[in-house]
């Protein structure tokens, strides 16, 4: 256990980031198939169409999301096994938008098969995962991006380089969270069309169907971590990256399910993260629209800085009621940046914005929120590792 923990903080070094040049021209498309064509995957396959790939592939275990996607791919080859897609010498790059339990194996299999991935996130569905990942990977000559935009956003650039100049001073707390009022009964009812059933299984328990766990596999511990690491990936990744800061030493976490009846992970939860000089608070509510989205705020012995989905916003301190910010910004957090990035560094076979490494310091930590929530205790690290 000791030597994993020493091997995970190891490889979780960031890699360098490179701001995309340019897309691929018109006559120098790159061909890629998706993997999981449910509703992310046809939204990366829009936006890699939009940004100049083509899809010549499409993957998905339930027969009605396949002819969705065909809709806007009409000449992509269409599997229900993606290890077939992974034979098509067409296929230069895959994109892997399936539940948590399949990333491991699908990023492997790409890797075997010589396929450059843009893989969604969470990186891993564990810690143990994740070593097991950046090993594979820096052992391949491929070209993997994980797909948390923020980090080729221009504006979040911006704002982390106001903390990194001091702008706000000491950090000693930041308070990541999301708010929507989207929490409801899980929907059991039949599914409509054909579905491999086993195949969406894949290596997690056997068991008879139940449309909600196929509908809503992120709320079930067999497929995935629940917004804790799905969410949580994408919030504490900044906070990390802001500060300068690895996965945390430890993790408290409790949560329960409010509304989402039939599920298993929580859809009302609040975590607490110890760093070396600072703590982190991440919580999360879909049963209120308060605030509504996501939102960091980080604390500065200096000033406050807000980020959100509008933007970002600092205050001086000391804080002063209806004070003006002192820096202000619109912050949109385009996914085409993203793309762009990865279709460049396919060319150039540079790192892309978000490394294997990266994502893998990011989901450390809502992992072993997940493992405290279960074991009811504070748990660190290096024991969970």
């Amino acid at each position: 256990m000791e030597s994993d923990r020493r091997t995970l903080l190891t490889t979780l070094a960031a890699a360098p980031m490179f701001i995309p040049q340019k897309a691929f021209g018109a006559n120098d498309r790159v061909r890629y198939g998706v993997i999981a064509t449910g509703g992310r995957g046809r939204y990366l396959n829009k936006m890699f169409t939009k940004q100049g790939a083509e899809c010549v592939a499409l993957c998905d275990v339930y027969e009605p999301y396949l002819a969705m996607a065909q809709k806007d791919s009409p000449n992509a080859k269409t599997y229900v096994e993606y290890k077939e897609l992974l034979e098509n010498k067409d296929v230069d790059a895959v994109v892997i938008a399936s539940p948590d339990h399949w990333h491991m194996p699908m990023l492997l299999d790409a890797l075997a098969a010589g396929k450059d991935v843009y893989a969604e996130k969470p990186l891993s569905k564990s810690l143990e995962q994740s070593t097991k990942m950046i090993q594979a990977v820096r052992k391949s000559k491929q070209v993997v991006q994980v797909g948390m935009q923020r980090r080729s956003a221009p504006a979040i650039h911006k704002a982390k380089k106001l903390v990194d100049d001091g702008v706000l001073g000491r950090v000693t707390l930041v308070k990541p969270q999301w708010h929507w009022n989207i929490a409801q009964a899980l929907d059991n009812s039949p599914l409509p069309g054909k579905l491999d059933w086993n195949r969406f299984l894949g290596s997690a328990k056997k068991r008879d169907i139940e449309p909600m766990r196929f509908r809503r596999w992120r709320y079930f511990w067999d497929y995935a971590g629940g917004n804790m690491t799905d969410q949580g990936t994408h919030l504490m990744d900044v906070v990390q990256w802001f500060t300068n800061n690895q996965a945390p030493k430890s993790a408290i976490c409790s949560g329960y399910v409010a509304k989402m009846t039939g599920a298993e992970h929580p859809d009302v939860f609040s975590a607490v993260f110890e760093y070396p000089a600072m703590l982190v608070t991440w919580t999360l509510d879909y049963c209120n629209a308060y605030q509504n989205g996501w939102s960091i705020t980080f604390l500065g012995d200096k000033g406050t800085m807000i980020l959100d989905e509008a933007g970002f916003e600092v205050y001086a301190e000391p804080w002063k009621k209806n004070a003006e910010p002192v820096y202000k910004e619109l912050a949109p957090v385009p996914v085409e940046a993203h793309i762009d990035n990865f279709l460049d560094c396919m060319k150039t076979r540079k790192d892309p914005n978000c490394t294997v490494e990266i994502a893998a310091q990011a989901v450390a930590g809502p992992h072993l929120a997940n493992i405290a929530m279960v074991k009811g205790r504070r748990v660190t690290l290096a024991e969970a590792s």
